[in-house]
């Protein structure tokens, strides 16, 4: 009994399976400090920061590739769950912004924005990036509905906040928090409102971002 209490991990797992699940974690966690400070960082640097040999970085993940998708894939589906525990809550506007306090603590955008165009996404990936934007999508159909959201507001102009926080970023994991959730507050008061009145004064300035105008990033860049 006590042997197996010291080989079980987080997950509940025990021996080899416990060990492999413990890897594994270590791996992913390295990696996201490893790419977000350098995308073409090779894996070796993954490997001697996680703590493991590159064997058993390899049963795993067998190339670069495949360990740069799991990890924004993991980000895709942190977003959509993030997205999918706010649409119960009956107020659209408090339902945004819990949701973009979640994605922001999350850090899910820095790697996002990092990896991009550094591999080839898988057809799940897209898949769940479709679902993605369609919760986007109705957390802000559902904030304007409130009022409280300015109406010419679009879903993909919170992907520009979302890149300016994840811009946001100290040695100290607690502080960069904090100053990512300030500047988050004074985008939400500045956007939040009655909507457009005409005045010219009132109209946010330029066009917003056409559908899919952001994701030139993800063409494979060589």
């Amino acid at each position: 009994m006590p042997k197996q209490m010291d080989d079980r991990g987080s997950t509940g797992l025990t021996g080899r399976r416990g060990q492999a699940a413990r890897n594994d974690a270590a791996i992913l966690d390295a990696a996201r400090e490893v790419f977000l400070a350098d995308p073409k960082a090779p894996v070796a640097a993954v490997a001697e920061r996680a703590g493991v040999g590159m064997s058993a970085l390899y049963r795993r993940y067998p190339g670069k590739e495949d360990l740069l998708r799991r990890l924004c894939h993991d980000g895709l589906r942190r977003w959509i769950e993030e997205a999918e525990a706010v649409e119960a809550e009956p107020d659209g506007w408090k339902a945004l912004v819990v949701f973009l306090e979640g994605i922001v603590d999350a850090d899910v955008h820095s790697l996002t924005v990092h990896l991009a165009g550094t591999f080839t996404p898988t057809e799940e990936m897209g898949r769940d990036a479709r679902r993605a934007a369609e919760l986007m999508n109705r957390l802000v159909e559902r904030a304007r509905a409130t009022g409280r959201l300015r109406g010419d507001v679009v879903a993909d102009d919170f992907g520009l906040v979302l890149e300016g926080c994840a811009a946001v970023r100290l040695p100290d994991p607690e502080r960069t928090r904090e100053l990512r959730r300030r500047l988050l507050s004074m985008v939400l008061d500045g956007v939040a409102g009655a909507g457009v009145t005409g005045d010219d004064a009132d109209v946010l300035p330029g066009p917003p971002p056409e559908p899919g105008e952001l994701n030139w990033r993800w063409r494979r860049s060589g």
